[in-house]
């Protein structure tokens, strides 16, 4: 049995000053309650509770276990909802990492809105065109064109498209022929940026 089944079924025992009242709070039948107050009583090797047929009460120690336990819960809780604030509300720093033309054209804007929506968090943005190690430089998200020779240990997205157009001038095709395939274009004089 889960511990914190455990304690959460004994504070309500508590709380609610029986079985039957903490079983209907809690969702569940009153032996499993129960059951639940018993194992953690012989876990402990300790009774937490004195019972008659018409009440239930803390034992001595019971009453410092159970002050302890609404603690343990209290603070549970709140570790709880410290994660569940982070997963709703971004905070902290967001190290971004993308080739400059990308950047300048579709980040920067993106990111104005989506600093505006999550103002708790601060993004930094460096453009560069040079493949990075994401990891050995510090950056959260990398963005990079396909066809890059990546770490496969990273988690990759496909985020976008962007076709490529190879353009020639009519006289340069009227030199050296119209190429028919992309193969073609290796016997041809290209300007292409190396990166």
């Amino acid at each position: 049995m889960d511990k914190f089944d455990q304690i959460r079924a004994f504070t309500q025992v508590v709380d609610a000053k029986g079985f039957a009242a903490a079983s209907r709070k809690m969702g569940v039948s009153r032996s499993a309650v129960n059951k639940l107050v018993i194992a953690l009583e012989k876990e402990l090797n300790a009774q937490l509770l004195h019972r008659t047929t018409r009440a239930v009460s803390p034992t001595e120690t019971g009453w410092v276990f159970y002050e302890r336990c609404v603690e343990i819960l209290s603070s549970l809780e709140e570790a709880e909802r410290a994660v569940m604030q982070l997963h709703l509300e971004p905070k902290g720093s967001l190290k971004v990492n993308a080739p400059m033309t990308f950047g300048t054209m579709h980040l920067a804007p993106a990111i104005a809105d989506f600093t505006a929506q999550y103002p708790e968090l601060q993004v930094q943005l460096t453009l560069n065109d040079r493949f990075i190690d994401p990891i050995e430089e510090g950056f959260d998200v990398g963005i990079r064109g396909g066809g890059a020779n990546l770490d496969t240990s990273l988690a990759m997205y496909r985020i976008c498209d962007f076709p490529r157009v190879v353009c020639a001038s009519p006289a340069y095709l009227q030199q050296h022929g119209k190429p028919k395939s992309p193969d073609e274009l290796k016997q041809h004089q290209c300007v292409i940026y190396s990166l």
